[in-house]
């Protein structure tokens, strides 16, 4: 039995493959798409020749880390211990700055390098943001976009999420620019034409077209966010952080996977509802990362068994298992045993549904949540708020560490990030990094919190040299 794969769409293509796909014929489409620009038209073209320039292709140059090392229990000031001493291979790297210089770790070849492509669309045409996936420009030195019109413009990142896989762009001396039209994801409905358009196998621009196959897929195991759009329309390899667009030619969804049993398009793909694409692109620009507020609940999906177990009428919802202490939820007077229903009147589908809405919302965002408690409908108001217990994938932060949760650390007169927990394989698991260990300090700078993390490790350093708090030890973990 062949094993159904998840293929990631964006740029894990070569630029130096040279590809040659086989077309297949297929059916004559004519009257598919009967009064859709016109009441005399039958073909996309209009629609598409007005948002085909929102449309961009995306290539990057970018250094993934590929050798790791660990030097447990070096000495806490190095530049007096041998490591840093003349003719030791540690001088001159940010781990033994020679004379308080930052040079970088003289070596062969740290990192490897790669060039990839995706695609993107420009939702700001002003200010020139472009929105795309995360793994599109995760890792990149280098992002040069494309534009309709052959023109080439570096860009640089403005944020990015890879918990959604959202990522915001900002194209560079461009004029001129074609931003798209965002439409509202909440008023799609299954059975709507879509059209996808992107930069397949770096072909150029390519539409395809389909309709809406299902709404709110989850449990696919490509964010920790899904809620996704799911379409028939080809999506491909480069397709990623693509436009899939209603019959109007308004934005809908970004396009970010594919399921592919064989590596190819077998017609069911994926694309990021429009709604939580604006939401989060809104916070990137606002605070150059998402802030997330939070509910303060634990919970499980409302299926038919449980809906007959605890004798509610509904069977679309998310049940609430467990209200964390002094949470949004817990303040707004949520019990366990509740069923949300709706947030602000529109009906909530599934508890994944649920935590994909609020995980796009920013801290403050006041909402009411419509719920069943013992058989009868209620409604209470509260806003989002911070989590005490906010974790950050160390994956957003620098690929090198990928794997762990980090979270803020401050307890018995100590500050720092702590690694709350840990995927076995990683590449921090690799570097040595264990769970309930605290960063206390990066390339002989002191971190007190995750965001002094980010701001060390936002200059890409070549060489990381962690200060490790273990228990009642001190270490450091060293990557190459």
């Amino acid at each position: 039995m062949k094993k159904n794969i998840l293929i990631l769409n964006a740029l894990t293509l070569s630029l130096n493959l040279s590809l040659t796909i086989p077309a297949f014929s297929s059916s004559p489409s004519e009257n598919i798409y009967p009064s859709i620009c016109s009441p005399q038209s039958t073909s996309l073209a209009p629609m598409l020749e007005k948002i085909m320039p929102s449309v961009v292709s995306i290539n990057v140059e970018g250094l993934v880390p590929h050798k790791v090392e660990q030097f447990p229990q070096l000495w806490p000031f190095l530049n007096q211990s041998p490591f840093c001493q003349e003719g030791s291979p540690f001088l001159g790297s940010p781990l033994c700055p020679r004379n308080g210089s930052n040079d970088s770790y003289n070596t062969d070849n740290p990192q490897q390098k790669f060039r990839a492509l995706g695609s993107g669309v420009v939702i700001d045409a002003l200010k020139g943001y472009i929105v795309t996936n995360h793994h599109v420009v995760d890792n990149a030195i280098k992002i040069q976009v494309q534009l309709s019109d052959g023109g080439k413009y570096n860009a640089k990142i403005i944020g990015k999420d890879p918990r959604s896989d959202i990522a915001l762009i900002q194209i560079l001396g461009a004029q001129n620019l074609t931003a798209i039209v965002i439409a509202d994801s909440e008023n799609i409905h299954v059975g709507d034409y879509t059209v996808a358009i992107g930069n397949p196998y770096g072909l150029g621009e390519t539409v395809t077209s389909g309709i809406i196959s299902a709404l709110g897929r989850s449990g696919l195991n490509v964010e920790n966010y899904e809620n996704f759009i799911q379409t028939d329309a080809a999506i491909n390899r480069g397709n990623s952080g693509g436009a899939l667009v209603n019959i109007n030619g308004e934005l809908i969804g970004i396009n970010t996977a594919i399921l592919a049993p064989d590596g190819g398009n077998i017609g069911i793909g994926f694309a990021i509802p429009s709604n939580m694409v604006k939401n989060l692109c809104d916070q990137m620009i606002a605070y150059g990362q998402v802030k997330r507020g939070e509910l303060g609940i634990i919970g499980t999906e409302l299926n038919s068994e449980l809906a007959k177990a605890i004798k509610v009428n509904v069977q679309k919802g998310a049940f609430v298992s467990q209200v964390l202490s002094q949470s949004s939820a817990d303040r707004a007077g949520i019990h366990a045993g509740d069923v949300i229903v709706s947030i602000n009147n529109k009906q909530i589908s599934s508890f994944a549904a649920l935590r994909a809405q609020i995980s796009s919302l920013p801290v403050g965002t006041t909402m009411t949540l419509g719920f069943i408690r013992d058989g009868k409908l209620m409604t209470t108001h509260l806003a989002l708020q911070q989590s005490n217990t906010e974790k950050i994938d160390s994956g957003s932060i620098y690929s090198g560490i990928e794997g762990a949760d980090l979270k803020n650390y401050d307890a018995q007169g100590i500050k720092g990030v702590k690694v709350e927990t840990l995927k076995p394989g990683s590449a921090a698991a690799r570097i040595g990094l264990k769970k309930d260990d605290i960063i206390l300090g990066v390339n002989q700078q002191i971190i007190t919190n995750l965001g002094e993390l980010r701001k060390v490790l936002e200059s890409k350093p070549v060489v990381l040299a962690l200060n490790i708090k273990r228990g009642d030890s001190s270490l450091y973990l060293l990557m190459q």
